[in-house]
């Protein structure tokens, strides 16, 4: 979580991509910082926010040409872009996952499924909402940017106007869908800019002691074990807590059928086993012949029938990595395309290799995390000899452990997307339970939230760069621009 090594090396203000990404000592990075043909040397050459107004601001000399219109008009191509190609490359995944199972499927499932048409039809229209989204977000912001900066200054409103510019640039989202709620998306983001805002208080005089707990090495996996004992307890619980996209993720990489959860939850609440039969029938399908006691107390022979625990653990973790491979391909894939664009022509294969071990190792995760969430509670319902919704959460907590196998740059970001998921889960628990006070004026409060998100975000963006992470500079300066020196002005292109 410590947000030292991001961006570029604290020692001497030397960028990254010549130090670490490329393999030169610091030495070679100073000499090379000269000629400030990299725009992270250029930057990194730069004092810190404390003695300068901003990496926007700009001075009185003349030295560069300035289209604002092309500005404007190139971020929201590029944030049309890859809002376009992010969804687009997740829905054909998914079209072709449905294609799959529909082949695979009896008859009598292919009636119940949605038709091909259909499926391709919603695909592109996520797709094109998705991509205005991104693009309006990206247009909106450069414009309030520069509409602020020729009005009243670049200077005197290089502190606040990217805060202003990103809150503006917030309400984007409907364009997803008006009636669509995105709490986990403005959750996540929240999130992310909480990380970054912890990241300046580290840096800060003032606060640095305040947020010396946050530099903590394993925090990540902390969080992800505080978010698994959520996520994995509703899984089980309370479904209808989860947003569908993720609770159709869960019932897929949980790998059992609706009427076993349906069978342990019922034991989870001391009530007695209404479905039997179903359970039954349901293992049957399957080729296992199992009769279930009505008097059981753990549901360990529900959960993996005849089967011990053992070795339910390692076939399901077989079946599980199987199913785990075409997730994380786009994951890799479609970055690779629009992160790496121009290396990926220069070195294909080096490229496409991180590619492929990357995606073995989050599969390996992913399924370990799966299947270790079921050997948790086995171990922990047998030990004990009693099951119980307390006992759940407690065993659902180390599956959380899982989340080391991943490389370090991924984690936080795993965490943090599973953490607003689990907080989304928690606060709408509650609200059902009448815990916390429900508000019919705020409607949409999943926009006000991404807002000032995307506020405190742009605002570090403009301010605290070193505190993001090298390869979010480059798509950020690639969709906005490289923000000029201070020694810089805009000026008209004649």
């Amino acid at each position: 979580m410590s947000p030292s090594g991001e961006g570029r090396l604290a020692t001497g203000g030397t960028c990254a991509c010549f130090c670490g990404e490329n393999g030169s000592d610091h030495s070679h990075a100073r000499g090379k910082l000269e000629d400030r043909s990299c725009p992270h040397c250029r930057r990194a050459s730069l004092p810190s926010s404390s003695s300068y107004s901003s990496l926007l601001s700009f001075d009185s000399m003349q030295l560069k040409d300035y289209d604002k219109k092309w500005r404007i008009v190139s971020a929201s191509i590029k944030g049309f872009t890859i809002g376009a190609g992010l969804k687009g490359g997740l829905a054909l995944f998914a079209v072709l996952a449905r294609l799959r199972r529909r082949r695979l499927s009896t008859p009598t499932k292919k009636a119940q499924m949605t038709s091909s048409t259909e499926d391709v039809i919603l695909a592109i229209k996520e797709t094109l909402r998705y991509g205005l989204f991104l693009g309006t977000f990206a247009g909106t912001f450069v414009s309030v940017d520069e509409v602020i900066a020729t009005l009243w200054g670049y200077r005197r409103t290089a502190r606040w106007r990217a805060l202003l510019a990103g809150a503006i640039a917030g309400p984007s989202m409907l364009l997803t869908g008006l009636d669509t709620q995105h709490n986990s998306l403005a959750i996540y983001i929240l999130m992310r800019a909480a990380v970054l805002a912890s990241r300046c208080g580290i840096k800060s005089k003032r606060f640095g002691r305040i947020c010396k707990p946050l530099t903590w090495a394993h925090g990540d996996i902390f969080l992800m074990c505080l978010s698994s004992s959520q996520i994995l307890s509703a899984y089980i619980l309370k479904q209808e807590s989860l947003p569908s996209s993720y609770k159709s993720f869960l019932n897929k990489h949980g790998g059992k059928d609706p009427i076993i959860l349906q069978g342990i939850k019922e034991i989870l609440y001391g009530l007695p086993l209404t479905n039997l039969e179903g359970i039954e029938k349901c293992y049957n399908s399957i080729g296992v012949d199992i009769k279930l006691d009505p008097q059981m107390k753990i549901p360990c022979s529900i959960i993996h029938g005849n089967q011990p625990c053992g070795v339910h653990f390692l076939s399901f973790f077989i079946e599980a990595y199987k199913r785990a491979l075409p997730v994380y391909l786009p994951v890799y894939l479609i970055p690779a395309l629009i992160v790496h664009r121009q290396g990926l022509l220069k070195r294909p294969n080096t490229i496409l290799w991180k590619g492929i071990l990357g995606t073995a190792r989050s599969s390996l995760f992913l399924s370990t995390y799966c299947s270790s969430a079921w050997m948790w509670t086995c171990i922990l319902f047998r030990l004990f000899k009693t099951c119980n919704i307390p006992m759940v959460a407690v065993a659902t907590f180390p599956t959380g452990l899982a989340l080391a196998i991943e490389k370090k740059s991924r984690r936080i970001e795993i965490s943090l997307y599973c953490l607003a998921r689990a907080i989304e889960s928690f606060f709408t628990c509650m609200a059902e339970a009448r815990y916390l006070p429900s508000s019919k004026r705020l409607k949409r409060a999943d926009v006000v939230v991404f807002s000032i998100s995307t506020a405190i975000i742009m605002h570090c963006y403009a301010i605290e760069r070193d505190v993001f992470r090298s390869k979010y500079l480059n798509v950020l300066d690639w969709v906005f621009g490289v923000p000029l020196s201070p020694s810089e002005t805009p000026r008209k292109k004649r």
